[in-house]
This record gives C-alpha cells, sequence and structure tokens, in this order.
C-alpha cells in the first residue's frame, strides 16, 4: 500500500466505520443528536392568570344562562299574552280588505281595541307561520276574544255572511234593480241585460267585498246546473222540445200563481192545451208583451184591449209558446213543468183565496168565473166601505 493510501485509510477509517487506529467509536443517530439538545419547556401559567381565566368564563355562562332564562321568560309572557283573553269588551265588526299586510292587520285590530298588543300580535301569527294564510273579509270579534282565537278567526275566512234576496217571478230588469240596490255589494252591474229567464230566484249569501257581477255569475250558474238536471229527469211525453221551452212555460206558471202546491196543476193545464194545440190565454203573457221587463205599473190595469192587442208574447194572440220566459222562474216551477199532476183539466181562475179553481170543460170554467166576479164585486164594495 501506498502512502496515499495509508493516508486516506487513516482519515476515513475502514468500511465499517471504526477509526483506523482500532478505538472503538458509537455511530451517531439523528434521534441521540436531538436528545443531546437541550428544548427549553414552555412557562408555566401562575395560578393567579388560571383564576382569572376560570372566573372570566364562569362570568360569561352566567350572563348566558342570564340571557336564556331572560329569553325563555320573555317567550312564556308572549305566549300567555297571546293566547290570553283579549281587552275587547263588546262584539265588534272589522273589515279587512284584499292585499292587507300583517302590519297593516294589527294596526286595525289594535285600533278597533281587539288586541292591545301589536307586536305580540304580529311575532305569534310569525311564529305559527300563518301570516300568508290571512284572508280579506268582514268578521265579527267577539268580547274578550284572545290573539290566536282572532287570528284563526281571519285565517278560517269565515267572515259576516249578507244576504240579497231575489223571488221568484222577477225579470231580468226588476233582479238587477234589487241588486243595485244592495248597499253592501261593490261594483257595477253587466252594461247587456242576460237573457231573460237565465238567472235563478234564491237567497245568495255573501260576504262583504263580493261584487254585483260575482252575484249575477252565481244566479246564472245556479240556473244552469237546475235546468240540466229537471230536464235529464222529465217526464217522456212532454210537448216541449228544449230546456229553452221548458224555462219559458216555467215562466208562465211562476207568474199564474204562488202557491207551490198549485204549481204543478196549473202546468198540467197549459200542457194539456199544447198538446191539444189550444192557445195558452195567460194573462201575465199579455203584460209582458206590453211592458217588458219593466213590468207593468201598480196603477194601471188591463183593458179589455190589451187582450187582442197583438204582440209575440201575447198568449191569447198567438198560438202556442211565446217566443222566451217573461220571468225568472224558481225551482218549483221548473219541476212542475218537467213533472206535471195527471189532469185532464183545460182552465182555471182565481178562487178569491189565494188559490184557483180548475175545470175540464168551457161550461164548468164560465161557471167558475162567474163566481170568481161575484167574489171580486163584494171584496171591491168592502173596500169602498172601509175606505168611507
Amino acid at each position: 500500500m501506498n502512502e496515499t493510501s495509508q493516508d486516506m485509510k487513516n482519515s476515513f477509517g475502514n468500511r465499517n466505520g471504526f477509526p483506523a487506529n482500532g478505538e472503538h467509536l458509537e455511530p451517531k443517530s439523528p434521534i441521540k443528536a436531538l436528545q443531546a439538545k437541550e428544548v427549553p419547556l414552555p412557562p408555566k401559567r401562575s395560578k393567579s392568570a388560571k383564576g382569572n381565566f376560570i372566573v372570566f368564563m364562569n362570568f360569561m355562562m352566567s350572563c348566558l344562562v342570564l340571557v336564556v332564562l331572560g329569553l325563555c321568560l320573555v317567550a312564556l309572557y308572549a305566549k300567555s299574552e297571546f293566547e290570553g283573553a283579549g281587552p275587547l269588551d263588546a262584539p265588534q265588526t272589522v273589515v279587512i280588505k284584499e292585499g292587507s299586510s300583517l302590519n297593516k292587520i294589527a294596526d286595525q285590530l289594535a285600533s278597533n281595541g281587539i288586541i292591545d298588543n301589536k307586536l305580540i300580535f304580529s311575532q305569534g301569527v310569525k311564529v305559527l307561520r300563518a301570516q300568508n294564510t290571512l284572508k280579506a273579509g268582514e268578521y265579527l270579534f267577539k268580547p274578550q276574544m284572545s290573539m290566536y282565537d282572532v287570528m284563526e278567526t281571519i285565517r278560517s275566512g269565515k267572515g259576516i255572511l249578507h244576504k240579497v234576496t231575489l223571488p221568484e217571478g222577477l225579470t231580468v230588469h226588476q233582479i238587477f234593480e234589487r241588486i243595485a240596490a244592495n248597499e253592501i255589494l261593490e261594483g257595477t252591474l253587466p252594461e247587456t241585460l242576460p237573457a231573460e229567464g237565465s238567472l235563478m230566484p234564491d237567497t245568495y249569501p255573501f260576504q262583504r267585498g263580493t261584487t254585483r257581477m260575482e252575484v249575477v255569475e252565481r244566479m246564472k250558474i245556479a240556473q244552469d246546473n237546475f235546468l240540466a238536471s229537471v230536464w235529464a229527469k222529465r217526464i217522456p211525453d212532454l210537448p216541449i222540445s228544449s230546456p229553452e221551452e221548458l224555462v219559458t212555460l216555467a215562466s208562465i206558471v211562476e207568474k199564474e200563481t204562488g202557491r207551490a202546491d198549485e204549481r204543478p196543476h196549473v202546468a198540467s193545464v197549459f200542457i194539456n192545451r199544447l198538446r191539444k194545440g189550444m192557445k195558452l190565454q195567460s194573462d201575465p203573457t199579455i203584460i209582458y208583451g206590453i211592458f217588458g221587463g219593466k213590468g207593468k205599473p201598480k196603477d194601471r190595469p188591463i183593458y179589455k184591449s190589451d187582450i187582442q192587442t197583438a204582440t209575440p208574447y201575447n198568449t191569447y194572440t198567438i198560438p202556442a209558446l211565446p217566443p222566451g220566459p217573461i220571468a225568472n222562474p224558481g225551482r218549483a216551477a221548473l219541476e212542475a213543468v218537467a213533472n206535471p199532476s195527471r189532469t185532464e183539466d183545460l182552465f182555471f181562475v182565481a178562487n178569491g183565496t189565494g188559490g184557483h179553481v180548475f175545470a175540464k170543460t168551457l161550461d164548468e170554467h164560465n161557471q167558475n168565473v162567474a163566481r170568481w166576479r161575484q167574489i171580486e164585486k163584494q171584496l171591491k164594495e168592502q173596500q169602498e166601505s172601509q175606505a168611507n
């Protein structure tokens, strides 16, 4: 081995990592090298610092408990107020208009003395997620009603019901006059009158805010539905070819008698006449032909000349049904025509007691007419004597 090789061997040692001079050295590991270095420990927190932190946390927890307790007490109070008896001491009516906000409704209720805390009412409604279910209408609130019951009343939409009564036998013109005169209904009536006989007479309930056009539409729908039902149940041998003709004859029956028990009998007379090709000879058709839907003035009698006045509706001059109804018949008159009594009668005249007397022959009828004339004369004499 040359000198250079010996020097290198002395400098780096042998392959096993030991010094060339034979001395034994332990190999150095990274862990032991780190352990050999001294790592300073973190400073210990003083007892006073620990105490202050614990006091602070206890204070914060106490505050949180107080806040939660306060909120619970507020919630219990609000619930008690919301469900407790209200301040109202007498029944009160309030009209809630379409589109009113929750705040607007709360203002109305408070100003009318129905609730005494707008905030609790509004928040209670929101908590129950009812703010979008409050309905417009006119509502009657009872004394001491709770805010909850007030809310439920408005949610129900069951407001005060008003009524408009439209009797059987009125013309469309007369029905429109009554609807127009109702001060609670809103809006205008249709500019064009519906067809005569197309409206169902009845008493119609409605809530404030209902329009006059809505009432007319309800009458049309009621008439269409009932007429379809009656037409489907009519007897098979009627001398009537359409629902419209049924309404026309029913309107004549309606005007001839106001007694429900007589309508099928009166209807049978006209049915029998139609079957025989006889003129119906109904006085109300004379009046409608002359005066139309506005009706005869109360102080205007029917003259003999009116009977022979030719109009499209005068059944003393035309051989069959008039071209359309002379009024709006009710349900009983429609049913009477669809299912009339089975009789052979061809005539009837008033009997002086609100009803009529019927006859099969002209001779019988003339006798009945003579009796009626005598009754009329007696009634007139009584009226004159009472007036004097």
